[in-house]
């Protein structure tokens, strides 16, 4: 749905308030911290700047953040397990403001700068590669577009890395509601799917792991791992669809949750 004026006006605030809480909690990220320790910086945040949590919207669910590690994909629950090196940790968040939902997650790997990671390197390439995936996909949300253009990109990005995107989890509209119309693939064909207008407010994420896309559901019933317990990451901004893109490409989507 296309956003008037006075919604952009909210959702941007939503937006402001999502991107500031998510950024504290990443920079808290280290050896030692516990998840629930970085979800209550992340909620003190979202409380300090007015808005409130999206996530208590889902039935069951009391926290501000999910909270993934390494083999898990999304939908952690935060625990009292603490971080180590190495480890490659997500943290996803929504916040509401006066009506308006925004969505955004992002995925670091946990380092101290004193010990020595076998794998840093391959590590790092495999969050570049998320990271240019999810920007690759914002670029083609512009008025004219379609959803499978989104989508063609970010998967062109992570499997041209060697990885895979996660079929059964998707991006998705958010605005009025957490989640809405229309679903997001990480994978598709370009042209197809649905017709992208301005001022549509759009959750693209890049659910992707380093073996294969299947995925399995944890005991806890929120949990979601990699079923061959490889490494998985998450990134997501909340993005308004831009004009139509004209002859020199200056048109573009506007981030709402980039910090």
């Amino acid at each position: 749905m296309v956003r008037n004026i006075y919604e952009l006006k909210l959702i941007r605030e939503s937006g402001r308030i999502a991107s500031s809480a998510l950024k504290k909690a990443l920079q808290k990220v280290e050896p030692g911290v516990t998840e629930l320790e970085i979800d209550k910086i992340a909620e003190k945040e979202i409380y300090k700047l007015g808005g409130d949590l999206s996530y208590k919207t889902v039935p069951g669910y009391q926290f501000a953040t999910c909270i993934t590690v390494n083999d898990q994909v999304v939908h952690g629950i935060p625990t009292e397990r603490k971080f180590q090196e190495g480890d490659l940790v997500s943290v996803d968040l929504a916040v509401e403001y006066r009506g308006w939902h925004t969505d955004c997650a992002w995925s670091i790997m946990v380092e101290d700068g004193r010990s020595k990671i076998e794998d840093r390197e391959e590590k790092k390439k495999f969050l570049k590669v998320g990271e240019e995936a999810l920007w690759d996909g914002i670029s083609q949300a512009v008025e004219g577009n379609r959803v499978g253009d989104i989508s063609a990109a970010i998967q062109t990005k992570v499997e041209g890395g060697g990885f895979s995107v996660v079929r059964s989890l998707v991006g998705h509209g958010v605005g009025k509601s957490l989640h809405e119309e229309p679903e997001i693939p990480g994978y598709g064909n370009s042209g197809t799917g649905a017709l992208l207008k301005e001022g549509m407010s759009l959750a693209i994420e890049v659910i992707y792991a380093m073996g294969k896309f299947e995925v399995v559901l944890q005991e806890d019933g929120w949990t979601y791992r990699t079923a061959d317990k490889s490494l998985a990451g998450l990134f997501e901004m909340t993005v308004i669809v831009g004009p139509p893109a004209g002859e020199a490409g200056k048109n573009e989507p506007e981030v709402l949750t980039r910090f």
